[in-house]
Formats: C-alpha cells, sequence, structure tokens
C-alpha cells in the first residue's frame, strides 16, 4: 500500500464495487464507496453531509471552511462506474508501470481520489484564509445523473471543477446527446401470402436510409473549433416474431450527439420530420418516434476567469495544459446549467468502460497538486 494518502484513497476506492444498479439490474451500488469517502474527509477534518438520493444511493459533500469569507470552490465527481463484464479481478486493484488498474480506475476514482487530496493538502498546510472548498462525490452519473440534480438542488458554487479524466488538459466544452425510438408498424400474415402482409423491418430500412443521409450533413457542417461536428448513430434495433411470418413491428433506437447551442428537441424534430417525409412518400407507411432522454452539451468561455486560473495552477505544479473538449457527456452541464461556471481537469490513462481500466499515478498526484494550488488562489 502506497504511503502517500491520496493513492492509498485511490487503491481503496478502486477495490469497492460500485457498479451503477441502474446499468447493471442488482448490482452492488455507491453506498460502500459513499462510506469510505465520508470517512477520509472526516479525518481530513471536514464537515460531511451523506444525502440518500435514491435507495441505498448517498452522495457525500465535505465541505473545508476558510477563516474568513471568500469565494467557494467545489470539486465533483462521481462514485459509480459502468460494469464489469469481460474484467479479470475488475476490483483488485494492481500497480504495474506507474499505473493503477481496476474497474473505475480512471473513470473516474483517479479524479475523485485526486480531489480529496488536495483538501487534504489544504488542511494539513494550514487550511483556507478566505472562501470555501467544497467536495461533491455523486452517484448515476453514468445513467440518468440523479446525483448531480440533488446536489444543485441543495448547493451553489462560485465555480466548480469536475475532475473527469482530461489527461491534465483544461476541459472547456463537451458534447451532449439525445436519444429517440422510432417505431415503424407493419401487418402480420404468413410469409407466402405477400398481399396480406406489411414488413415492418423493411420498413424501418427507409428510416435508416434517411437517418444515414442526416448523420453525412451533420457532419458536413462547420466544425465546433474544441467538439468537431454533431453526429448520430443506429444503437439498438429489434423486431419480428418468426421467420415464416410478416413482421408487425420494427423499433429501433438512436442516439444523436449535440453541440453547444442545438436545443434538447433538436433529435426528436430530425426524426419526426424524417418519418412525415416518408408518409407522404407512401400513404400506407406506419411509424412514429418519442423523445427517450438526453442532456444539454456544455461549453464555458475559456478566456473566463476559472479556465485560465486553473490553467495556471497546473503549470505551477509542472503541468502544460492545453484548453480542449471533450467528446462525452459530463455532469459538468448540470452544474453549468444550475449556474456554476465549471470546467474539467483529471488525470490520464486508458481503458475507459472496456475490459482494461488504468490511472497513471503521476497524473493522480498532479491533478491533487494543481487543484490545491487553484483553491488557494480562487478562494482568496
Amino acid at each position: 500500500m502506497s504511503a502517500d494518502p491520496t493513492i492509498a484513497l485511490l487503491h481503496d476506492l478502486v477495490a469497492i464495487d460500485s457498479v451503477n444498479p441502474a446499468l447493471v439490474p442488482g448490482a452492488r451500488g455507491e453506498a460502500e464507496v459513499a462510506r469510505r469517502i465520508a470517512a477520509e474527509c472526516i479525518a481530513i477534518g471536514l464537515r460531511v453531509e451523506v444525502t440518500e438520493v435514491a435507495p441505498g444511493r448517498p452522495n457525500v459533500v465535505a465541505v473545508l471552511e476558510g477563516r474568513a469569507p471568500g469565494a467557494s470552490l467545489m470539486f465533483c465527481g462521481h462514485t459509480d462506474t459502468v460494469g464489469v463484464a469481460g474484467m479479470n479481478r475488475p476490483f483488485e486493484p494492481v500497480t504495474r508501470e506507474g499505473r493503477l488498474y481496476g474497474r473505475g480506475s480512471q473513470d473516474m476514482k483517479g479524479g475523485v481520489a485526486a480531489m480529496i487530496g488536495a483538501v487534504r493538502v489544504l488542511a494539513e498546510s494550514g487550511g483556507l484564509a478566505n472562501g470555501r472548498v467544497i467536495i461533491a462525490a455523486v452517484v448515476d452519473e453514468e445513467h440518468a445523473s440523479l446525483g448531480a440534480e440533488a446536489l444543485v438542488a441543495s448547493w451553489r458554487a462560485d465555480a466548480a471543477v469536475v475532475t473527469e479524466p482530461t489527461d491534465l488538459d483544461v476541459a472547456v466544452a463537451h458534447k451532449g446527446f439525445q436519444w429517440v425510438e422510432v417505431q415503424t408498424r407493419g401487418r402480420a400474415a404468413h410469409g407466402s401470402r405477400p398481399r396480406e402482409g406489411r414488413d415492418a423491418i423493411l420498413r424501418m430500412g427507409r428510416v435508416l436510409h434517411r437517418l444515414e443521409a442526416l448523420d453525412r450533413a451533420l457532419q458536413k457542417r462547420p466544425m465546433h473549433p474544441l467538439l468537431g461536428t454533431a453526429s448520430l448513430h443506429a444503437s439498438v434495433v429489434g423486431g419480428g416474431r418468426e421467420l415464416s411470418s410478416y413482421p408487425d413491428q420494427c423499433t429501433l433506437t438512436l442516439e444523436r450527439r449535440t453541440l453547444p447551442g442545438e436545443t434538447l428537441g433538436v433529435a426528436l424534430e430530425e426524426v419526426e420530420g424524417i418519418v412525415e417525409l416518408l408518409r407522404k412518400a407512401d400513404p400506407e407507411f406506419e411509424a412514429d418516434a418519442r423523445a427517450i432522454f438526453g442532456r444539454d452539451a456544455y461549453e464555458i468561455n475559456p478566456s473566463a476567469r476559472l479556465p485560465l486560473s486553473l490553467a495556471g495552477a497546473a503549470e505551477s505544479v509542472g503541468c502544460q495544459p492545453a484548453k480542449v473538449g471533450m467528446t462525452f457527456w459530463t455532469d459538468a452541464a448540470i452544474l453549468g446549467g444550475a449556474g456554476i461556471p465549471s470546467v474539467l481537469f483529471g488525470p490520464g490513462g486508458a481503458g475507459l468502460h472496456s475490459a482494461e481500466e488504468h490511472v497513471r499515478l503521476d497524473d493522480v498526484r498532479l491533478c491533487r497538486d494543481a487543484l490545491a494550488a487553484l483553491a488557494r488562489d480562487f478562494t482568496r
């Protein structure tokens, strides 16, 4: 076990199964990892609040108060992970060549350990002269972000850093996503009687053809300087009942990745437009679409105080951060939507959501030190 308390905490967090039960029915959830985080924060001397967001799924919020009023800075990270199918001993963390392996090591227990470690550094070096630093360890980011939604209902800060993995770059933007379900309807009949049957699966082919054209068009639009283009893909499709029958229904779910400035309903509007065109071309074409879920894209002005201060703090401890955008969605969009200016900054590694995941330990330490430097500067 490492003598460095930040790395020791990371080891403990990765050793705890916190697979999101909304993704994997029956999974353990975040209760045990929340207990470990709460205990660490209490040991540091922080004021700790544990709030159950859903049964057995608690947020942990801990606060380091300064000696005088000042700005408030939040460090936020999620405690849930995706599933472990195909992994060998996912909760037995192993260190090799400066990397710690295990489920959640990069996404994002490395960042969570770093942000708690940063507050430990502050507390052990005399605390804060001004302001406050808030640690927020939230549940459910990998599914519906119940934790972040509950957090912003009760807590505010002047700025926030979400410690998702960014390879120690300062991420000032990320994409959003929208999920849409399309259902085409046919008419069941014996496979030998084409005049009686209507094939819902072939009719879905018409939808797919139009969706492919839409995706090509989206990717030909002017690019966002940090995020590239919007896109879509067909995620899951199913239909039919047996080989010798005309299928009476077919269902497709698709994902549309969005850019800042696009409305939350843009994907459904696009799909409904396709369905309407196909109805006009064929009066017998029957289909409908509905929105399932979505989250907005996010961006902050790269020249705003927070990204500039964080870049300076990171440089002061030996990092060379670039201003970047991330393709994946994060809780920063929820914090930003609640009026808390936010950026992403976290350690690098590889294997997000894959069968072999790791985080670079030197990056965890640098992230910790950069966050501590930011807190000293931002709260004074």
